[in-house]
């Protein structure tokens, strides 16, 4: 039998794979994408948009070596697999693999696998496929779409307002926050007031509130109203009507990527992007003792669906471990416009896999992701809690009040899920009609309606997935985007826009509202999703597209008003022209306003800062002073004498991900421009993560 090569993306997701397979199989990485669209050509676009929107790639600057391995390595196959990840992203990863490799894209050579398994990885193997190339297409669609709205729309916004980009849905994200941040501002609070009845019977303190008048609706708007009907009650009470019902709470399906950001944020304090970090080496595959395996499903995926095979496991394992009672039915969800339904919910490989049984293997941040993702897995397969409600209404001169209470009766899918979702019992006496109670306590207390909140990241990922903006994969990268970019900041853990942020949505709606909106947003995923179906076809879609684009961005260049820098009062000591105020990519500066013809700029004198000691070698005052690597101390004699104090350089600090070229953990360094993310094993491996 000849040597089989299979290509994946992770170099860690290599590892694990190569463990399950024979002798006759090599398994290596192409380290995420090897080529994108070049930044050449007209308007540096690295696409022909006049030529049917040709794109040209090239092979990315530091994956030429990675390439050129890769081709050693299929040169000397029989049989290549492209095993890339399940989605729109991984099948056009297979073809640019496939096109640069030589390898024919007709043959039966994607291997797709929602779980890095032994038996999941084998069972792909044995059953290939050809490359999708609707799937293919419509991720080319999206990757064109964003290069020509970023490159045209940040061009234009550089140069009119000095903003740093636009982008197709990181603009939308931005205009959902600044229009919260409108209505907050325009908000005007609302004056009104509670009535409320403090009981105790039975040793249960239990409370009531006003509710309604002769069985009208009583709306307090002012502390007039309030009064006067305060002062018409009496501290008896009498019990107008009891109301026992049962009620069922069903579990919600397992996780989605958008509800696993959202819940982890909200449960864990996780970021949306750490999250993503974290889930991805859960699925590529963690050594557990006796084996390396991959222990989630894949988590870029926005259906609900679970295999057969899994529900068939759980479903036995809730029956044996908790009781016949428990097992519950599985979810069905309508399949929306903007769902894929391409793979699984996100889920464990095995539910025999507690999170207990292999938390010695995890670390503490992969240990609470795992227990969450495991838990809601299984309590999505189990019974609902079962509660006895009750209402109850108290009458007080025809004013009525409305009291309620629940007792859980039986725990159902709480039995592995109260840790994430609190359900306290809210205890009521028993009581019966026309019985009197005795009200010691009745308050009226003045409110104020609040604005509507700011986006937190979990509501953020919410919205934009209820709207059909963006696609699961995007999300971390979207918010990652907008804040590090300045349009937004987060107070107290919300995002609010800045200044720039404002600026730059004001003048995307005035001369993009048509096609930067939550709408012709949504309309354009449902596009790509008919390419990849292939009901609609790349030239189409774009040139509808380009059709709409092109007239809004002339009419922008020619009517949006360029903000000019802010002079200082100041001439310049070369050429006399104004000094002004300009924006760097490190903050504010001083410059002359003739650039680039003057290129003059104006250091600010540095002030000296005594350290309090003397220099060991000459005497003179110690100072503190600033380099690449930050502050340190120096002698203030220099250049007569070099003395440096403590001079070091930093260790550079531990992050939790991965360099995804090599695998390696990322660190955090610092540079001449600041602190920067790059790859632990430099100098062999000189990546550096923006």
């Amino acid at each position: 039998m000849g040597k089989n090569l299979v290509i994946v993306e992770s170099p860690s997701k290599s590892k694990t794979i190569e463990k399950y397979l024979g002798s006759n199989y090599e398994v290596t990485s192409s380290k995420g994408h090897i080529r994108d669209l070049a930044t050449t050509g007209k308007g540096g676009l690295g696409v022909d948009i006049e030529n049917d929107f040709k794109p040209n790639y090239v092979i990315n600057k530091d994956k030429k070596d990675v390439v050129k391995e890769l081709k050693k390595c299929v040169k000397e196959a029989d049989y290549v697999y492209l095993a890339t990840d399940p989605d729109r992203e991984g099948e056009a990863i297979s073809w640019h693999l496939a096109e640069v490799l030589g390898i024919d894209t007709n043959l039966a050579n994607r291997v797709v696998f929602n779980e890095v398994t032994k038996d999941a990885v084998i069972q792909a193997l044995n059953n290939p496929r050809q490359i999708d190339k609707n799937l293919v297409k419509s991720q080319e669609t999206r990757r064109v779409l964003d290069r020509i709205i970023g490159f045209k729309l940040s061009k234009l916004l550089q140069k009119k307002i000095k903003s740093k980009s636009a982008g197709r849905v990181q603009s939308v994200a931005l205009r959902l926050i600044c229009e919260r941040e409108k209505e907050i501002e325009a908000f005007e609070p609302q004056e009104y007031w509670k009535i409320k009845a403090h009981f105790e019977k039975n040793d249960i303190d239990f409370e009531a509130e006003l509710d309604k008048y002769k069985n009208k609706k009583v709306e307090l708007k002012n502390a007039q109203q309030a009064d006067e009907i305060y002062t018409s009650l009496n501290k008896e009470f009498v019990v107008e009507d009891i109301k026992k019902t049962k009620k069922k709470r069903t579990s919600k399906p397992p996780f989605i990527t958008s509800t696993l950001q959202q819940e982890a944020s909200s449960k864990l304090g996780f970021k949306a992007k750490r999250t993503m970090s974290i889930a991805q080496k859960l699925y590529e595959g963690i050594d557990i003792g006796d084996e390396t395996v991959g222990l989630i499903t894949y988590m870029r995926t926005d259906s609900i669906r679970l295999s057969d095979l899994f529900i068939a496991e759980t479903k036995e394992y809730i029956k044996e471990k908790y009781g016949k009672n428990y097992v519950g039915s599985v979810k069905v969800s309508k399949k929306k416009e903007n769902v894929q339904d391409a793979h699984e919910g996100i889920r464990p490989t095995s539910i025999k896999r507690t999170p207990e049984s292999i938390k010695e293997f995890l670390k503490p941040e992969e240990y609470k992701l795992y227990s969450l993702i495991y838990a809601r897995a299984i309590a999505s397969l189990m019974a609902p809690v079962q509660l006895d409600a009750t209402s109850l209404t108290l009458n007080n001169n025809d004013y009525l009040f409305k009291a309620s209470g629940s007792v859980i009766t039986f725990d159902g899918y709480l039995r592995v899920y109260s840790a994430y979702e609190k359900q306290k019992d809210e205890l009521l006496p028993e009581l019966s009609v026309q019985e009197s109670l005795l009200s010691q306590d009745i308050q009226k207390t003045q409110h104020f309606t609040k604005p509507p909140a700011r986006y937190s990241e979990a509501k953020l990922i919410r919205e934009l997935e209820e709207s059909g903006v963006g696609r699961p994969s995007t999300y971390a990268s979207i918010i990652d985007t907008i804040v590090t970019r300045q349009y937004v900041e987060l107070v107290d853990k919300a995002f609010k826009p800045t200044e720039s942020g404002v600026l730059t949505n004001d003048k995307l709606i005035e001369f993009f509202d048509s096609i930067i909106n939550i709408e012709y947003t949504a309309q354009m995923e449902k596009e790509l999703d008919e390419i990849a179906e292939g009901e609609d076809d790349y030239v189409h879609a774009l040139t509808h597209f380009e059709d709409k684009f092109e007239p809004l961005l002339e009419n922008a260049y020619d009517k949006m008003e360029q903000i000019q820098p802010e002079k200082t009062g100041e001439l310049c000591p070369e050429c006399g022209g104004d000094l002004v105020i300009r924006k760097g990519k490190y903050g504010n500066f001083v410059a002359c306003s003739n650039y680039p013809t003057c290129k003059y700029i104006k250091k600010e004198p540095e002030e000296i800062r005594y350290t309090g000691e003397n220099c060991p070698k000459c005497g003179s005052p110690m100072i503190f002073k600033k380099g690449r690597f930050g502050e340190f101390e120096a002698c203030s004699a220099y250049p007569t004498c070099k003395y440096i104090k403590n001079d070091k350089k930093p260790e550079p600090k531990q992050t939790d991900e991965v360099c995804p070229n090599c695998g390696s953990p990322v660190v955090i360094k610092r540079g001449r421009f600041g602190e920067f993310k790059a790859c632990s094993a430099y100098p062999k491996c000189k990546t550096i993560i923006k």
